[in-house]
This record gives structure tokens, sequence and C-alpha cells, in this order.
């Protein structure tokens, strides 16, 4: 047929080249060009109305960045503060420190507690012995000692010892004395310190995590405070989530000071807002004040400095308010932002996260140009109808590439290509003396390095050490001459069960426990091998029809699988979470190399609570707000979140895989099957049932789809064959790679 309509395009060129000026003329004579003009002022109508939709969906979507970027600063400032509090909770805590400090603190009562008699004291020098390892083992700078009344009893620097409080800490103190720990906003310095260039000047900016000392009546008798540099954690920690390049978070006190450094630096010293040193700082030396014009464009503001409003978000954050604002307001620098903002009443500051305006909305500019493009062309279109009308019917006539040659790997003949991952292509293939159908997964020979043939040989390895029948097996492993690196899996034709519940919905309880068990069968094997999947979810979790057997699972892609020995575990992406955030367990997001067997029950638990509901566990707008839910946030029960009952047996287990200590969870896969076999429900669903479904849902048998099909329905993805992705990339079946 294919030929046929070629030769025929053949013999009739030259009607077809021959009829196209007459087509032509005839558009022409009819004043079809008339079409593109009123086509164009339509467009404009409809650009307008797309222009407004499109920056009334943007302003919600910013609005909801800026609030989750606000929120994630704050949580992990908070989190730090926490921690700072907890360092000067524990040092004046500790049991020689609490004696010394009682001793200066009667000192210092005493008549004879002279500025002289206090640094002449054994105490003091021996309160610096005392502190010593605990400022060198959380890199606090030094230590100041202030009783009740105010007075600076001992510090690290000698000058400031017998004199009043620190100037502008007086509410800092009051939630010391009032017995509890607290970590101040940054302050100048009163004394002459080092700062972050090595200038020895006063004025640097300094904080102080402090906690109050009790005597042996558990009263509290003084502040031990903690010196810290704001760049070392403060700063650091505002500056890690930014928006674009002109995003920036930060801190500012109740009157208007920033407290953090700023990410226009360079610009402020241009425009004269801080002063040009060696090296210039924003933080304490800069008034977050509305300038009413643009500075950075070289405008000079109306008002004098200090006539100057505080910016609109300053002002409602010191009024105690949180708020966002995607409409824009004026920053400091006097260019048009978007912001949003709240104010730490417990620390006395305010964290702002901005971005310029011009930059959230860059997208919105595009619009005029992509319209101005389409009026050229429908301009174009009304003068040169005829030559378009050419130029689609040449376009059309263009030739596609024809298929990919199959290759020879040692014993085993390529067929097609039906997927690709991050390091390796996957294709389908068979053995050429068997003819068994294989899987056959190619290292890339451009990515192939030392460490991607560790890592492809070590999954291989853990793989192959795994012979549970609910366990994808691995047949062979080799290399071909070119050095392209390849090993042969089992070629799996069924149904992962993301594509099971995103096409059938929730199942049944009983189905549920019978492809637990299964799952927990091939757990428990990689459990005593001392192996940790590290991957459980539902699109690594396969159902297939075996020798005559429905619902038989296969558990796939053991690609983060991490076993006992040191060196598999700098193979795998050291430092990074490993595993699906909707899946993973509280101690694998906290302590990634904690992870243990019971974190793959947890999984487990997620996967049963997908296949109950239909909805995992947790969801949010990011994958910070979805890991911070398994680390903090109680999950639904099932039978609230499915809508109907759940039998109580079966539910109670599912909320004890989700527990979110280790040690709430059944403590192995064996015990779980155990259990979940204990079930009401459990027997309920048999060979009987499952060969019922899929004669149901596949009555002519699964259907092996080719990567070179037309794109398919969800009914049709739910029977394709399927290849893991071993390599740490999702799972993947022919004609949908993802």
């Amino acid at each position: 047929m294919k030929n046929h309509v070629s030769a025929i395009k053949q013999s009739t060129a030259g009607f077809h080249l021959g009829r196209t000026g007459s087509r032509t003329r005839v558009l022409l004579s009819r004043q079809i060009w008339i079409w593109p003009l009123l086509a164009a002022l339509v467009l404009a109508g409809v650009g307008r109305w797309i222009r407004s939709s499109i920056e009334s969906a943007m302003r919600t979507t910013l609005s909801e960045e800026l609030r989750t970027l606000l929120n994630a600063d704050l949580a992990a400032l908070r989190i730090w503060m926490k921690l700072q509090e907890s360092n000067a909770e524990n040092a004046a805590d500790d049991r020689d420190v609490r004696k010394v400090v009682q001793e200066i603190v009667k000192l210092g009562d005493s008549p004879d507690g002279a500025i002289a008699a206090l640094l002449a004291a054994p105490q003091l020098a021996k309160l610096r012995e005392e502190l010593n390892p605990w400022l060198d083992a959380d890199g606090y700078l030094d230590f100041v000692l202030v009783n009740l009344q105010g007075r600076i009893l001992a510090a690290s620097h000698e000058e400031i010892v017998g004199k009043s409080s620190l100037p502008g800490y007086s509410e800092f103190f009051e939630r010391v004395f009032a017995g509890r720990p607290t970590v101040s906003h940054p302050i100048p310095s009163t004394v002459m310190l080092t700062d972050v260039d090595g200038e020895q000047r006063v004025g640097v900016p300094t904080m102080f995590a402090a906690a109050p000392v009790f005597d042996e009546d558990d009263k509290a008798i003084a502040a031990l405070c903690l010196r810290m540099s704001p760049e070392h954690g403060f700063t650091r920690i505002l500056q890690v989530a930014r928006m674009g390049k002109t995003g920036e978070t930060y801190a500012f006190d109740a009157q208007g000071v920033m407290l953090s450094e700023s990410r226009f630096t360079d610009d402020l010293v241009n425009v004269g807002l801080i002063a040009e040193r060696p090296v210039a700082r924003s933080t304490l030396n800069l008034e977050l004040r509305d300038p009413q014009v643009d500075l950075i464009s070289g405008a000079r503001s109306p008002l004098r400095r200090s006539d100057q409003p505080l910016t609109r978000m300053v002002k409602s954050a010191i009024a105690g308010e949180t708020g966002v604002d995607a409409q824009g307001y004026r920053d400091y620098r006097g260019v048009m932002v978007i912001g949003a903002w709240t104010w730490l009443d417990d620390y006395k500051f305010g964290i702002a996260n901005e971005v310029d305006m011009a930059e959230a909305y860059q997208p919105l500019s595009i619009l005029p140009r992509v319209f101005w493009g389409l009026f050229s062309l429908l301009a174009l279109a009304a003068a040169g109808l005829c030559v378009f009308s050419v130029a689609v019917s040449r376009l059309q006539r263009s030739a596609r590439r024809s298929a990919l040659e199959a290759r020879q790997l040692g014993q085993y003949m390529l067929d097609e290509k039906i997927g690709a991952g991050g390091m390796g292509i996957v294709y389908r293939g068979h053995h050429a003396m068997l003819r068994r159908p294989t899987a056959i997964k190619l290292l890339q020979i451009e990515k192939t390095t030392d460490d991607s043939v560790r890592r492809f040989e070590r999954e291989v390895r853990l793989t192959c050490t795994l012979n549970h029948p609910n366990t994808i097996a691995i047949y062979d492993y080799g290399r071909t001459p070119e050095g392209l690196f390849y090993y042969a899996m089992e070629l799996l034709e069924g149904v992962t069960l993301q594509e099971l519940v995103d096409c059938y919905g929730p199942q049944d309880e009983a189905r549920v426990i019978y492809i637990l068990a299964q799952v927990c069968g091939s757990l428990a094997e990689a459990h005593e091998a001392g192996l940790v999947h590290r991957d459980i979810k539902p699109a690594n979790i396969m159902l297939n029809e075996r020798g005559g057997l429905y619902d038989f699972v296969k558990v796939l892609d053991f690609g983060l699988v991490r076993s006992d020995d040191e060196q598999s575990l700098t193979l795998t992406a050291t430092g990074s979470l490993t595993g699906t955030p909707l899946y993973m367990s509280p101690e694998a997001i906290e302590r990634p190399k904690e992870v243990g067997a019971r974190s793959d029950l947890y999984a487990v638990g997620a996967v049963a609570y997908f296949l109950l509901t239909g909805h995992p566990v947790f969801t949010g707008q990011n994958v910070l707000e979805v890991c911070m839910q398994h680390s903090t946030a109680i999950p639904v029960r099932p039978s609230v979140r499915r809508g109907r009952p759940v039998a109580a047996d079966l539910e109670d287990i599912l909320m004890r895989c989700l527990a979110k200590r280790p040690e709430d969870r059944p403590p192995s896969a064996r015990q779980l099957v155990a259990e979940l076999e204990s079930c009401a429900s459990a027997n309920l669903w048999s060979q009987r049932e499952a060969e019922r479904w899929w004669l149901e849902h596949a009555p002519t048998g699964i259907a092996v789809t080719v990567a070179a099909a037309a794109p398919q329905t969800a009914d049709d993805r739910m029977m394709t064959t399927f290849v893991p992705a071993g390599d740490g990339s999702p799972a993947r079946t022919e004609g949908n790679v993802t």
C-alpha cells in the first residue's frame, strides 16, 4: 500500500504543481486574504484575555512559591536556633560549669567583688577551662557570664568584666532569667573583635546563644552566653533557598535594620546605601527604607534617607503580621519586588523572602513577542498564502528514519530498543541458542567511567545474590569488544501497582494482603542477606501471570540497594537522599546512613496505603513539604482517607508500618507476613479470584507492545512489557519511558 501511494505521488507531481498556482489565484479572487487580518483582530482580543488569565495564575503560583520558600527557610532557621539553645543549655547544665559559676556569682555579690578581684579570681580561669571544650566542639568564639543584676562577671574578653550588661540585650536577658534558653539576633559588638575579613574593630556583627545557670535550689542565678558569628550559620541558612537570580531571604530587627547579608552588596555600594570598605557588608549597616524611586536605575530619591519610610513589607512585619504580596512593592533599593514575610516574636526579628518583579513575571514579557510574531505571520499569510501552501506540502513529503538495526551481544540478540535511563539503554532481546525472551540493559559507552562501571557491576552482583521467586532475576553479565557493559534479566509482562491503581482505583483488602505477603517474602530474603532495597514504591512492584499463577509479584529495581559493606555505601550518591519521597521513611530523610530493614517496611506500609485508598500517605506542593510530613505528620487512617471502613486488623498493621520510629514498626518482613496472614480477610483472595480478574481485564492474554507503537491509553498501559530500570531511575514501560 505504501509503495502504491508513493508511485501515485511521483506520477502526479507535475499535475499538483500546476494546480498550486490555480488554487492561489482562486484564494485571492475570493478575498481569502481578509481572513488572516480578521484573525489578527481576534488574536489581539484573545491575547489580552490570555495575558490577564496567565498573570492571575502566575500571581497565585508565585504567592505559593514565596510562602513555601519562606517556610523552608524559617523551618531551617528554627532548627538551627533550637540547636544553639540546646548547646547553651547543655553547657550551662554541666555540673562542673554550674559549680564554678555559683562561686563566681557569690564573689560578684560580695563586697570584694570588684573588677580587679573578678579578673584575679582563679574561678575565671577555671570557667574558661571548663567551657573551652564546649566552645571548640560547637564552633563558638567566646563566652560571657551575666548575673541577675545585668553585671558581666566573667568573659573571654577581660575588658568587659565588671561592666553592665550588653547594650540592647535587656529583653534577651529577661527571657533567659525567666528560665529558658534563647538565641539573640545579630547586634554590633561593644569590644574589639576580628571580623570575617580579619580586621580588628568595634561593631562586628555578633550573636549569642544563652541559657540560665541554676543554683542548688534550681533558681536562675546567671546567664551563660556563647558568642558566634552570624556568617557561619544565621546568614548561610538564609542564603540557601533563593528564587532565581534576584531572589533573596534576609532578616531585620524592630528598627528595620538588616540583620543578614544582602545579595546586592555591590549595587548598594554603588548607590551609596552602605560604605565602601575593603569588603563591604550590609549586616547591621543598612536600614530597610523605601527610597520612592529605583536607585539601581540611577534615579535619586526626593527624600533624605532619614525621611524615607520603612518598606511596606518591614512595616507589616514589625506590626506582627505574616503576609505575602505578589502585586509588587518597592524594596530597600527602590526596585519593584514581590515577597513573603513573617515576624518571629519570640526572637524579636523578622524574615522576608523577595524576588524582583521583572524576573518573577518575565514569562509575561514573552507573550507580546509571541503575539507580534503571530501577527507578522498572519500578515505574511495574507500576502503569500500560496507560498506557505507549497512549503507545507513539501514538509509533508519528508521521509521518516529507519528502525534501529539490532546487534549481537555475546549469546544475546538485540531485537528492539524499549527504554532508556540515566546510565543505560534497555533492549528487548533473546538468547541466541535458547530463544528465551530477555531484557538486556547496556551501559552507555559515552557514560562509561570507573565509578559507573563499579555501580553497574555492584547492582548486578547484589541482585544476583537474591533467589526469591518474587525478586527480579538476573541471567547473565558481560561486555562487548567495544567496552560496552551489559546484563541480561528476565523480561516481564504485566502491570505495576502504580498502573493498577491509576487505571482500576483502590484495591480490595484481601488482594492487598495477597500482594503484600509476596513483596515481604522478597524483602525478607534481602534483609536476611544484609541488603536494604531503599526504593520500594508502586512503580517498582509488578503483577504478572507466571506459569499459570496469577497476581504473581515481582520486586524490581535493586539499583539503590544498600549492603552492610562500607564501599557500597560510597557508590550510591554519597550525601544524597536515595529513594522516592512519596514512600520514604522518616529516617531515610533525616538520617540516610542509618536506613535499615524497617525503612523498607515503612515503604511497604505506604504502598499498602496507596493500594487501599488510591492516594499516597502524604502529598505536597514540593519535595520539601512531602519530606517534612513524613518526618512529623500523623497519617490519616486509611478508612478515613478511603471514605469507607477498612478491617481494623489490617488498618492497625499498616499504621504500625507507618510509625515514625523504626522500633515501633514490625520487627521484620517475615513477622509482617505472619501478621498479614492472620488478618480475617487474608484468605478471601486466592488464585481463583486472581485468575478471574486477569481474564476479565485481559481476555485474550497480556498484550506486549513495542516502542514504535502509537501512544497508549490508560487501559493499554496496564498490559505492557515492563523493563526494570535498575540504575535508580524510575521504572519504565515500553512506549512510555519516563
